[in-house]
């Protein structure tokens, strides 16, 4: 056992950075703690590893008597024998290594070193990575259990959690990886970095990178709205009048933001100009849809937001996905409204409805039809007209041979 531990002590120190001190002192105090029936009855019992030559002792603290000793007690005759000055009453450290002792601490020293290590691990990461959290990692796809990613970012290991995936995002051993820290748990069992490539936090770090007047303050990210895989909203702003921060961002024929748009599989990105004014921020937001005019509703935070009725299919976006993400990138809660109804429901769900219910009376179909074709994007009756029967039939649910019939009848 001497050698092996000497062994593993030399690597622990060189390979894993550990104080061998601190490691022996930790294999001392599990081999007694594992050991304590088996060395001696005293009360106070030590083990000792002489660190350059691995031997391991046991020692009890007695007491020295003249007459009969119990159990933390030595006689006066057996102590002189080691320490002919010893006098009654004081104390000795006294050998007693029991004869299997090799056995039973080897086995102890290999759980110990194992505990020690991670919890040296478990330290290292803490301090390496804490004040990395909020930044981008790179790695090297581990494994996949469970849908959970396990990465391998050199000085520990990091897990992508099934809900912090990209959906339909998939990877095998030995990928490249990256992703955003967001939190390091040195409590848990399996590794200690927590990652996510959904955040929006994520996108906004993969700005920073690519763009050079964000990483120098020159344009600043406002505000960002993602649906993860789908699609994100960008708003910022520029504390120079001599830099366009959409430009920028886009890049030279649009090579930034199209490596940002790669690194997310192909999520859309809309990077659109911040305002201080809620109304041209608003504007700005619903793009590519052309907005009329906005109205402030300060007791309520809602914008009433009006279009033209060819921009109405615009401006809520294929399942309503452009006014959520405008209204997540705004903070307001926004009622859409053509030029001819100046007045929705109070939620996006009710606009659909009310949308929905004027494209059945209009193109003749029921209420249940017309809504799922709202919902993907077709909210007036020059959009159905102009739709692609291909897109049509593809809406889950819908009842096509009715649909088709009504878009023949509206072409006629």
């Amino acid at each position: 056992m001497s050698n092996e531990l000497l062994t593993i002590l030399e690597y622990i120190e060189q390979e894993r950075g550990i104080n061998r001190e601190t490691t022996v002192r930790a294999l001392e105090n599990a081999i007694l703690s594992a050991s304590r029936k088996s060395i001696h009855p005293a009360s106070e019992l030590k083990v000792r590893i002489d660190p350059p030559t691995g031997k391991i002792q046991a020692w009890a603290v007695l007491e020295v008597v003249e007459g009969t000793p119990n159990c933390d007690q030595l006689t006066i005759e057996r102590a002189r024998e080691r320490f002919p000055e010893v006098q009654p009453g004081d104390k000795v450290e006294w050998e007693v290594t029991p004869r299997n002792f090799g056995r039973i601490a080897a086995q102890t020293a290999r759980q110990a070193i194992i505990q020690q290590l991670r919890k040296a691990e478990k330290d290292n990461v803490q301090e390496l990575f804490a004040d990395r959290i909020g930044q981008i990692l790179y790695g090297t796809v581990v494994s996949v259990e469970a849908g959970n990613i396990i990465i391998d970012f050199q000085k520990s290991q990091g897990i992508l959690p099934v809900k912090e995936r990209i959906h339909d995002e998939q990877y095998s051993n030995g990928d490249q990886i990256s992703a955003l820290l967001l939190k390091v748990d040195t409590n848990t069992s399996g590794p200690s970095l927590i990652v996510s490539r959904t955040s929006p936090n994520f996108v906004a770090k993969l700005f920073e990178r690519e763009v050079s007047e964000i990483h120098d303050n020159l344009v600043t990210i406002k505000a960002i709205a993602r649906e993860p895989g789908k699609r994100t909203k960008i708003a910022v702003a520029s504390s120079d009048p001599r830099v366009d921060p959409v430009g920028a961002c886009v890049g030279l024929r649009g090579i930034r933001v199209r490596r940002i748009t790669d690194e997310l599989g192909s999520e859309r990105i809309d990077i659109v100009p911040w305002d201080e004014d809620i109304r041209k921020f608003a504007a700005n937001a619903l793009l590519p849809a052309k907005v009329q005019s906005v109205e402030v509703d300060e007791e309520k935070h809602e914008l009433r937001v009006i279009v033209a009725d060819d921009q109405s299919k615009v401006a809520f976006g294929r399942k309503a996905q452009n006014v959520r993400l405008s209204a997540k990138l705004l903070g307001w809660n926004i009622k859409l409204c053509d030029e001819n109804i100046r007045s929705r429901g109070p939620s996006i769900d009710e606009q659909i409805r009310i949308a929905a219910e004027k494209l059945a009376d209009a193109a003749g179909i029921s209420t249940a039809d017309a809504g799922k074709l709202v919902a993907a994007g077709f909210v007036t009756v020059d959009g159905l007209k102009a739709a692609d029967l291909d897109a049509v039939a593809a809406i889950e649910g819908l009842n096509f041979g009715e649909v088709s019939a009504a878009i023949a009848r509206l072409k006629d």
